[in-house]
């Protein structure tokens, strides 16, 4: 599991850390109990999705405009088959709505209205998006953004000078079963203040997300733009098809992000698992939040730190 890569405030990390171990110990009693690596990684995404910790379902942020579109995608290693939705509004759990993408349409990528009316017909709940509290810290970021007299695409500047007032933490969660199959699902709020219609890595299948049985799975986070322009999910899944561990395929996007993309804002972060078990995790930002669980552990074990790597 993930819970983001980015700065982490103070004043909600230890409640991040157990949201993301409660999501771990979840999603393996799910695996323990004989389900399968595909409705391990829904529920407990669904469950960083309700938490209102992470940038994610509830905790999504708002576009320029005072809008939320939230995005998220999962994919099937067996099959190969995956699902994504984007520019969704008031669903409470996006990830639902890409695995029934997968599940129940010939596509893999739906958005906007086409995405809610799919998760209306089968009867997904809904969730008031544009509360209180989400207005509160969009007038703080926009105040922080007219005081730097910043267009919006130098919002990674603003970042830089001012973490305190943004959050870029996606969620995740990559899982292998008792069968041998692999899945992966990543899902977020998008870039705070971004502009409407954006679409980040997290719904994009091998940008934020891939799964395959001949090698592993991966959930990306961090600058969806970096992500994408690399298709990092499926890069570090390729590292280990040809051989490298988890931890190895980790590191060594993470470095190919810092290399080929150098000179802006380019903080990463991923979780992956080879298909031999092993678990890696690395990012170039300050925290990672995130956890794991094993048939070796008899809890979760969660950090707000992995492997950095710069």
């Amino acid at each position: 599991m993930h819970g983001g890569a980015g700065t982490m405030h103070v004043e909600t990390s230890q409640r991040a850390l157990s949201t993301v171990k409660n999501a771990a110990e979840l999603g393996f009693e799910m695996l323990n109990g004989g389900e399968t690596a595909l409705d391990c990684v829904t529920e407990a995404v669904a469950l960083l999705e309700d938490s209102g910790v992470f940038n994610a379902g509830a905790g999504s942020p708002l576009t320029v405009d005072k809008q939320v579109e939230m995005e998220a995608s999962i994919m099937d290693g067996k099959t190969l088959t995956a699902g994504a939705a984007g520019l969704l509004t008031d669903i409470r759990n996006p990830v639902r709505v890409a695995r029934l993408v997968m599940e129940k349409t010939d596509h893999v990528f739906i958005v906007g209205q086409g995405a809610e009316h799919l998760a209306n017909l089968y009867g997904l709940e809904k969730r008031e998006m544009l509360t209180s509290s989400k207005m509160a810290l969009y007038e703080r970021q926009l105040q922080s953004l007219m005081a730097g007299k910043f267009e919006l695409p130098k919002l990674a500047i603003l970042i830089r000078e001012h973490p305190e007032v943004f959050q870029l933490e996606t969620v995740g969660a990559v899982a292998l079963d008792t069968t041998s199959n692999i899945a992966a699902a990543t899902s977020t709020g998008g870039f705070p203040l971004k502009l409407p219609g954006r679409i980040g890595d997290s719904p994009c299948i091998g940008c934020g997300t891939y799964a395959d049985n001949l090698s592993g799975g991966c959930s990306a986070t961090g600058v969806g733009e970096i992500a994408i322009r690399l298709v990092l999910a499926k890069t570090v899944v390729t590292y280990m098809e040809n051989g490298k561990s988890a931890q190895e395929a980790v590191e060594d996007a993470v470095r190919l992000a810092s290399k080929r993309i150098a000179n802006v804002y380019n903080e990463i972060g991923f979780v992956a698992i080879d298909m031999r078990g092993g678990i890696g995790a690395a990012h170039s930002s300050p925290n990672l939040c995130w956890a794991y669980m094993n048939a070796d552990q008899k809890e979760p074990v969660a950090s707000l730190t992995a492997k950095f790597v710069k």
